[in-house]
């Protein structure tokens, strides 16, 4: 086995083992393409280390911009992270990946789970966007779904604050607000942030596409205040935005829920997506 640290000459080599484990594969994926093999620190770059074996390439993990590790390794996790986070320079700050790798990237790193802000074992689905079941409200047009546009920035910065604070564990500090934002103004620029309105044109709903390829879209920051939940709002929303990716010519879709969530749960089965696997999402406490 060698490892070494993939050169932009390797971006077709590493494209090609990423698409067969696609669904698990969003943000490698989405964040190659997006960036390419560089890392200038900026969003969606990274280090990306790659073991071989006799030449081919087995497995591979990722140290992007925002200090997480993103796996998709099936052997050699350990020294894979080792090796990614030694070229990167950066401290690592979360792992995302299928859950028994994330559990051997912590052992080889020596990140215990009480050191996580935020430890959320989840299940991965998928939805072949052809089988996607519609809700009737936006089906008849009680409820329409949309872009965001940069007029809705704050209210979607809002919201997404609120997510963080309720589902990450976040701490509502202006340094959030401002991470937050940022994040917005990016995904609204790229066309991944959708708004879900009611016929009065009150918004009422967010979900957006954190990866998004040619092939297939990850659902994610999907958010109902609460107030307005248990109305069937959330995977309206979801639907929306799929509506629009197939209309594009996407032909799958992807996201990841928590192992308790089980609204959530009933939600995406609702709209036809299937349980693929056990994935895991890992937050350490982030330096102020």
């Amino acid at each position: 086995m060698k490892i070494r640290i993939l050169q932009a000459s390797d971006a077709d080599a590493l494209e090609a083992f990423l698409l067969p484990h696609l669904d698990s594969s969003m943000f490698l994926i989405g964040n190659l393409r997006a960036a390419g093999l560089r890392d200038r620190g900026e969003p969606y770059q990274g280090i990306y280390a790659a073991a071989y074996e006799q030449g081919q390439m087995v497995a591979v993990v990722a140290h992007y911009w925002n200090n997480a590790l993103v796996l998709q390794a099936p052997v050699h996790v350990g020294p894979l992270c080792e090796a990614a986070a030694r070229a990167s320079g950066r401290p690592v700050r979360g792992f995302i990946g299928p859950a028994a790798q994330v559990e051997q990237a912590m052992a080889a790193l020596g990140v215990v789970a009480a050191d996580a802000q935020l430890d959320e074992r989840e299940t991965l689905y998928g939805l072949s966007l052809a089988q996607l079941q519609v809700p009737k409200p936006l089906e008849i047009g009680q409820v329409r779904g949309r872009r965001a546009g940069m007029a809705d920035v704050e209210l979607v910065t809002e919201w997404r604050v609120a997510f963080s604070l309720e589902s990450l564990g976040d701490e509502d500090t202006p340094r959030l607000w401002d991470r937050v934002r940022g994040s917005v103004r990016r995904g609204v620029l790229e066309r991944r942030i959708w708004l879900l309105e009611e016929a009065s044109g009150q918004p009422v709903s967010t979900s957006g596409f954190n990866a998004a390829i040619r092939e297939a879209v990850q659902i994610g920051g999907v958010w109902t205040p609460p107030e307005l939940r248990g109305r069937g709002y959330a995977r309206a929303i979801v639907a929306a935005s799929l509506l629009a990716a197939r209309a594009e010519g996407v032909g799958r879709a992807v996201l990841f829920t928590g192992l308790e969530n089980v609204p959530a749960q009933r939600a995406y089965a609702a709209l036809g997506f299937q349980p693929l696997g056990d994935f895991r999402l890992v937050l350490l406490q982030q330096d102020d």
